[in-house]
């Protein structure tokens, strides 16, 4: 008999190997037990890491250059996304994209398992106070014997997921806005204006060539790509004050799903921190800058002309603004140096005029639920007078008087006469008709309010009544900043 067969049929060998199923056995046991309970899944936890070699690996929220991690976006979509969230000991509870919608997040200092192609990792949400950059970090624990499997095919579903739910609507957009005390950081809160394209009031030619503009840019990677050029958009919006052009930004940011990052220049100390702050935005996302004519016609020391123009063309933006849309507020072009505004720099020129008829019945649609009214004749040969307001003015009309869509129209109809863009149409058509009109009782924010400058009068007696209680009598109220 070979010695080989002598050690096999030995009693110590067969001993042992007994007790290697027994306590492979009880180990399953225990373990099945065990997994029926929160502290049972812990302890069976720490009993498997007796068993197996595991590596970490980190996902921080900041990459070595200090720019945001792309992939710890897509993996906060992924994570929260997970049925196994459900059973964390501890989640958080954030309301989603509709208010009614309640979303669970991983906790810190929490811990989810994942499962994919037969193995099992898990997920640790790191707090960001220990992080010296103050920004979170998710850890991967995985068997080293499923890293070389399953880490890239893992990833890459990471990523498709991801993908997904951002396809489909699901992702909450954010509004970013710069601070003051940490230059190139940003801080952001839901984003959650209520503007669509739908609301916008525009010439639905005019809103239909954005719209196409703005999907086939979404389309449009490979293109830009091909002509070595950087996958972004800038748009020009220009147009007196209350025109719409800050609801028109949240409309494209809403049908593109894209995040918003409002820079505020006045709180930029220099040319180099915004940059840095072009370097901290993340793809998929509208950068705007508002009122940029006004800010360039006060020649600030802080931030300088050529700035302004390396910050919408330069190299950094080249580098650091792919998948991005650049939107540029003015209320006018005329006195704007045009190199600002070469064709490179901006893409699209939008002009948003005052009031038109077309646009008071998109208005009168929306705060009134009115798509036609006996008195729109009236409203469309007073505009063809050539009288206007802003869309802004009309609807704080219309909603002063939002009970009543004849007393609404009719407000309107005086503020254009009274008012008219300082461009006074008088009494035009048939007041007298107007005036004998009847119309359903409602409660209205005063019944004298009919006009804009009733508004305006309105506000500016609350607003000064303190400073100029003796000369209100005498002297005509200032004028509200609303226009």
């Amino acid at each position: 008999m070979s010695v080989f067969a002598m050690i096999l049929l030995s009693p110590i060998f067969l001993l042992t190997l007994a007790a290697a199923a027994t306590a492979t056995f009880l180990f399953a046991v225990v373990g099945a037990v065990l997994f029926q309970t929160g502290c049972g899944k812990r302890v069976w936890r720490r009993m498997e890491d007796w068993f197996h070699v595991y590596q970490f690996l980190t996902v921080p929220e900041l990459n070595q250059t200090k720019r945001h991690n792309h992939l710890y976006t897509k993996l906060s979509l992924y994570l929260h996304s997970l049925p196994s969230i459900q059973d964390s000991h501890f989640a958080n509870l954030v309301t989603g994209k509709n208010q009614n919608d309640v979303v669970l997040c991983l906790a810190p200092n929490q811990t989810i398992q994942d499962h994919f192609l037969g193995a099992t990792v898990y997920w640790f949400n790191q707090p960001a106070h220990p992080n010296p950059e103050g920004t979170g970090t998710y850890v991967l624990k995985i068997r080293k014997v499923d890293k070389r499997r399953i880490l890239r095919p893992y990833l890459q579903h990471i990523h498709a997921v991801a993908d997904e739910i951002e396809l489909q609507g699901k992702r909450d957009l954010r509004l970013f806005t710069n601070s003051v005390d940490e230059f190139g950081q940003w801080r952001s809160v839901p984003f959650t204006h209520p503007s669509t394209f739908d609301t916008i009031a525009m010439e639905p030619d005019l809103k239909s060539k954005v719209k196409s503009d703005l999907e086939s840019f979404l389309r449009a990677k490979q293109y830009y790509h091909r002509l070595g050029r950087v996958w972004k958009r800038s748009f020009l919006l220009y147009g007196p004050s209350g025109t719409g052009k800050s609801s028109f930004v949240a409309a494209m940011a809403k049908f593109l799903s894209y995040d918003v990052f409002d820079i505020d220049l006045n709180k930029i100390p220099s040319d180099s921190d915004l940059k840095l702050l072009l370097l901290h935005t993340t793809p998929k996302s509208v950068v705007v800058i508002e009122d940029l004519d006004r800010f360039v016609a006060e020649k600030t020391e802080r931030i300088s002309v050529s700035g302004i123009l390396n910050f919408m063309d330069g190299l950094i933006t080249s580098c650091c603004a792919e998948e991005r849309v650049m939107v540029f507020t003015m209320n006018t072009k005329e006195h704007v140096d045009p190199n600002l505004l070469r064709p490179g720099r901006v893409d699209v020129h939008i002009h948003f005029p005052l009031c038109d008829f077309s646009a008071f019945k998109t208005l009168a649609n929306s705060y009134l639920g009115v798509k036609d009214h006996k008195l729109f004749p009236q409203v469309q040969e007073i505009f063809q007078n050539g009288a206007s307001l802003s869309p802004a003015e009309i609807g704080e009309l219309m909603i002063a008087n939002r009970n009543s869509p004849s007393r609404a129209i009719r407000s309107v109809i005086t503020a254009l006469q009274t008012d008219g863009d300082g461009r006074g149409c008088g009494l035009i058509g048939r007041q007298k008709e107007v005036d004998e009109l009847d119309e359903p009782d409602g409660v209205v924010c005063g019944e004298g309010v009919h006009t804009v400058k009733d508004l305006r009068r309105l506000y500016s007696f609350f607003r000064f009544r303190v400073t100029r209680k003796s000369s209100s009598s005498n002297s005509s109220l200032p004028a509200s900043p609303l226009r």
